[in-house]
């Protein structure tokens, strides 16, 4: 257990900075103006996503075990964005690059926590799926609003509990030399290889993160898409298999925005220039979040239509109050 006394030990005094800074992008003129382009999609973002949570809410046909696992995805989209942009913005924007040593480690938890539950969001919605069109018969046994509230729950749980154990590691640390974080928020790797004393737990957990939030619900989401495109190859007709695979395209969609600029990222590594990784990275944090109700607006029949009645209920207000007016 050597190994990890750095982290576990008792008699050990650590050298924590009074702050961290966050140098973000190196030598690019006008960079302010990319602030303000974030700053325009975290509005989007936000009406967006409170349009679609308002909409579920509201809607009691949206009140099923599918939509609560929507809900849950714009819940996250919404408070992901919510922790990156005005911090980044206040950063760099602003011009305030120091951030207190308790406040990163706060900002880094947020940050990952909301980018994890993205994902697994992506797998409640991915077993929505492979039951609807695999098994339609056993839908209404095997996704039950209980079974989805008790999904959505275990991944919380599960998730908050992996970056608790990372940034508790951080803790163990002392930063005896460089504070310089460069990155665009406080980013766990960067942090810990600053670190003067043993950062292997750190190193370590480092590496099993992105395996449990990115690599496993990666690899989930493409078996069941295998089992789908396995059950719809026995289907009679070509208009059937349209008409099933249809009803995936929103989903597909939200897996290519959110996993496509991330295994960009990690498989150019090294290779790719700092400034394209954190441009790349924050676009990927803020743009997903965008994305996914617009999406599912558009590619979702029971949204639109649920829209079309709202809008038309308060068409009907408004005409009623005019006349009487």
């Amino acid at each position: 257990m050597d190994f990890f006394n750095s982290a576990l030990g008792k008699n050990i005094t650590f050298v924590r900075p009074a702050y961290f800074i966050i140098s973000g992008f190196i030598g690019i003129p006008n960079i302010k103006y990319y602030y303000v382009f974030l700053f325009f999609v975290y509005i989007i973002s936000v009406l967006a996503n409170t349009a679609v949570m308002g909409v579920i809410c509201l809607d009691r046909n949206l009140r099923t075990p599918k939509y609560v696992a929507v809900f849950n995805l714009t819940l996250a989209d919404l408070l992901g964005n919510s922790a990156i942009v005005p911090k980044v913005l206040d950063i760099f924007l602003f011009n305030h690059p120091q951030i207190p040593y308790s406040d990163c480690l706060t900002f880094l938890f947020f940050c990952y926590l909301c980018l994890s539950m993205q994902a697994l969001n992506l797998v409640a919605l991915s077993y929505d799926r492979v039951i609807a069109i695999v098994y339609p018969l056993h839908y209404p046994v095997k996704v039950t609003h209980g079974f989805m509230f008790s999904l959505i729950a275990s991944f919380w749980v599960f998730v908050i509990t992996v970056i608790l154990i990372a940034v508790g590691l951080l803790t163990r640390l002392s930063f005896c030399q460089s504070v310089v974080i460069k990155s665009y928020f406080c980013d766990h790797g960067q942090i810990y290889r600053l670190a003067c004393n043993d950062y292997t737990p750190s190193f370590i957990i480092a590496k099993i993160l992105p395996v449990l939030v990115l690599w496993l619900p990666l690899t989930i989401v493409l078996m069941s898409y295998l089992c789908i495109s396995y059950a719809l190859a026995k289907v009679a007709t070509v208009q059937e298999r349209m008409k099933g695979f249809k009803t995936c395209t929103a989903h597909l969609s939200l897996v290519a925005i959110y996993f496509i600029p991330v295994l960009i990222t990690f498989t150019l590594g090294a290779n790719i220039d700092p400034n394209a990784r954190i441009i790349n990275l924050s676009l990927t944090s803020v743009f997903p979040p965008m994305l996914n109700p617009i999406i599912y607006v558009l590619q979702t029949r029971e949204i639109k239509e649920s829209l079309k009645k709202f809008i038309s209920k308060q068409n009907l207000i408004d005409k009623s109050k005019t006349s009487c007016g």
